[in-house]
């Protein structure tokens, strides 16, 4: 029932880990108490996670702030509502919209998140949900595929492999049966966006694997969910379950008569569940183990039947493309590099969240003007990109853009869009074994150059950590890494060497190494 108030309140999982059921439980009893009749909403987050929980009250301003709120900032919140005196409210933010935080983004695959139910079919309807899928119905399969590849759409969770060309093949690729599959173990350090869409927009993901099936002729999807979202589990169950009694899942999707099934299965927290191969492997019922290649999944994946492997980013900006046109979104963003990134920023930086910015944005942008610098006040440092396994960059090199060819020139990834930012007392040694030890540790042990390499790759730098001005030691890790990044199976043991060579290359002074290094590339 409507109340005469309307407060939202996130329910996401960073938002409840500052304690937003509790400020939502609050709310409703203190409202009950007093006799004040509300609607309370319980929301996805904004992704303004330095002013979680954020609760916000509808006006006829539009939509109010109140950050940081505790549970004994309830009553005086309420107070402030009842009286009509919000602006005099010590954690009153104004209009949430209008924060420069917000409005200097340009959210397309986002534009839903935060400001909904996440489980509210009718409200996502309502904010152009299901229009995509629509449209769809009535387009040829590669027609879809076309206005993807119009879009320059490239995958968002690894090398950046172009979208339409990876959909093309699975279309091309004569079988019976196909499969769509979304990876969702999103495992690296300090990314977040996949977890946001699950639990804030579950029914854009819904639609977007639907369109996908579509392009391709697939009739069956699975969603392979990293372990360790519980609440992403919960809340995209529902929304499946909710999808197929509303009819957009299921044998007549909106009285097609075309067909399409979701299937949810959650890893068993391997790392290297998220390389596709070993995905693949794990949702068979394997250990998760990396495949040699070829065949590539579009033309042998699950069940050696042709499969697309997408991660959830790159699958939710699917239906923006189709209802809105590729070349409208190719329009945003760089040369090679289209559209938009949602970016995490975390790490030692006084506003970490999400920020969905157009390819072109700099990381001095990204950090100085979003993040507002470090945490602690200290100049940066570092800022390692795409993950566990990304490069580690120092503060000149800050002017780069978001732009996949442009990180490649200084051997560096985006990956999937994290960004972790280290002030000048990071201890680089360690950061530089820690990717080592990540790599062993994570290993499927397929292939001997990631299961043996990475080992070896710990004992080097533990002496090396000792004398860092090692010659021999030097060249041997020189040597180690050139040969886990050029015969490794896979992304895990190809790319754990970017972030010691980076740190090697780009921070050498500051580890007291004197020898002049031959950086491989």
């Amino acid at each position: 029932m409507e109340g005469r108030y309307k407060i939202f309140v996130p329910r996401d999982f960073s938002s409840i880990s500052l304690g937003a059921d509790e400020v939502a439980d609050a709310i409703k009893e203190e409202a009950e108490r007093r006799g004040i009749s509300l609607e309370l909403v319980r929301n996805g987050s904004r992704g303004i996670y330095w002013l979680e929980p954020l609760v916000e009250v509808q006006t006829q301003e539009g939509r109010v702030g109140f950050r940081n709120v505790s549970l004994h900032d309830v009553p005086s919140l309420l107070d402030s509502l009842i009286g009509n005196n919000n602006k005099n409210h010590p954690l009153y933010i104004g209009p949430v919209d209008e924060l420069e935080y917000l409005k200097r983004q340009v959210r397309l695959t986002f534009e839903r998140v935060g400001l909904i139910d996440p489980l509210s079919i009718d409200e996502y309807i309502k904010y152009k949900g299901f229009l995509a899928l629509k449209k769809a119905l009535d387009m040829k399969p590669e027609d879809i595929i076309n206005e993807i590849k119009r879009s320059g759409l490239r995958g968002r969770g690894g090398a950046g492999f172009p979208t339409g060309i990876k959909w093309e093949t699975v279309l091309k690729t004569p079988s019976e049966e196909k499969y769509i599959v979304c990876n969702a173990d999103e495992g690296d350090s300090g990314t977040f966006s996949d977890r946001m869409i699950m639990e804030c927009d579950p029914f854009l993901l819904i639609e977007a694997m639907t369109i996908a099936g579509l392009a391709v002729g697939a009739r069956r999807g699975y969603i392979y969910l990293r372990s360790e979202y519980p609440l992403a589990k919960e809340v995209l169950q529902e929304a499946i379950n909710i999808a197929c009694d509303r009819g957009y899942l299921g044998d007549d999707i909106m009285g097609s008569g075309k067909s399409f099934e979701i299937e949810l299965y959650v890893g068993a927290g391997a790392y290297v569940c998220g390389e596709e191969t070993a995905l693949l492997e794990s949702l068979e019922g394997k250990r998760g183990i990396v495949r040699p290649r070829p065949p590539v999944p579009a033309v042998s994946g699950l069940w050696g039947k042709p499969t697309i492997v997408n991660n959830v980013v790159t699958l939710a900006t699917v239906p923006w493309i189709i209802r809105e046109g590729g070349e409208n979104y190719a329009s945003y963003g760089t040369d090679r590099s289209k559209g938009t990134l949602p970016v995490q920023l975390s790490g030692n930086v006084k506003r970490g969240g999400l920020v969905e910015i157009p390819f072109g944005t700099t990381l001095r942008e990204l950090i100085y003007d979003f993040g507002g610098g470090t945490y602690s006040g200290r100049p940066v440092k570092a800022v390692q990109v795409g993950g566990p396994l990304g490069a580690y960059l120092p503060e000149s090199m800050l002017d780069i853009p978001i732009d996949y060819e442009a990180f490649q020139k200084v051997g560096g990834i985006l990956g999937h869009g994290g960004i972790v930012v280290f002030d000048d007392t990071v201890d680089l040694w360690y950061m530089m074994r820690f990717a080592m030890e990540f790599c062993a540790r994570e290993s499927c042990g397929k292939c001997t150059p990631c299961r043996i390499g990475s080992q070896r790759g710990v004992e080097v730098i533990d002496k090396l950590m000792k004398d860092g001005t090692n010659g021999k030691l030097l060249t041997l890790l020189e040597d180690l890494m050139d040969v886990m990044m050029h015969t490794s199976l896979c992304g895990l043991g190809g790319m754990a060497p970017y972030p010691v060579l980076s740190i090697l290359r780009n921070f050498s002074e500051d580890l007291g190494i004197k020898k002049e290094l031959n950086i491989i590339s």
